[in-house]
């Protein structure tokens, strides 16, 4: 059985990822050419997720061949949502290679979180709970557009480090542009993510943002999650 690493990338165009594979002692290579030459005229590609497997040529060809509707021309490009294919491909039996710091597990949710978060409107949401480790209100605001989140400037955060910080979590809180208070001194683009995500940020400890980010009439952003039925 061949052995080799499949793996997903984002690229410069919303939407548009790249799904392909390369040998196990050639991933680092392929990702730095693909990082910094483009594919095909499309630029900006970045690495999302790679798993070595058994049988990757195979598991790549069925990976294509799920995804064929969405497939652009005879390429390794497809008009798809990462996340949909990392919940694919992170249910390989196999070896996560990238991101090295999650198990496969954690990917799978995170990935499911994020996609689900996308059901949520564009908008402005809010975020007000009490933090008893800094004995403060951490209350905070965001836009949603297109998926992207923007925590806005004034919202205030929470200070001491609880459990349930994931190490992307802590890079983001690492470079907030914030003051000794906690409160945000500039908008910073989360990016894509889950209400989960953008919770754990503004509390600096574990967080089910599904419940705890609600709409300007009160209500929670569970209810866009639950209405796909």
């Amino acid at each position: 059985m061949a052995r080799g690493i499949i793996y997903l990338m984002t690229t410069v165009v919303p939407g548009l990822i790249k799904i392909g594979k390369t040998g196990c002692g050639n991933f680092e290579q392929r990702m730095y050419n693909l990082e910094h030459d483009g594919y095909r005229n499309v630029t900006a590609l970045k690495r999302a997720f790679a798993i070595e497997v058994d049988d990757y040529d195979e598991k790549e060809s069925m990976l294509h061949t799920i995804f064929a509707k969405s497939r652009v021309s005879d390429t390794e490009l497809f008009a798809l949502d990462v996340n949909v294919a990392m919940q694919l491909l992170s249910s390989f039996d196999g070896i996560v290679v990238y991101p090295k710091t999650e198990g496969k597990d954690e990917i799978f949710e995170t990935a499911t979180d994020n996609s689900k978060s996308k059901l949520i409107p564009n908008g402005t949401y809010y975020f007000k709970k009490r933090k008893k480790s800094d004995n403060r209100t951490v209350s905070a605001k965001v836009t949603i557009n297109g998926g992207v989140w923007t925590l806005k400037k004034d919202s205030v955060l929470g200070l001491s480090e609880d459990a349930g910080v994931s190490l992307k979590a802590k890079a983001v809180r690492a470079v907030l542009p914030m003051d000794d208070n906690g409160v945000l001194i500039e908008d910073y683009e989360l990016g894509e993510c889950s209400p989960s995500f953008a919770g754990v940020v503004v509390m600096n400890s574990s967080n089910n943002g599904w419940d705890d980010w609600k709409n300007d009439v009160g209500e929670a952003v569970k209810k866009y999650r639950q209405n796909d039925v």
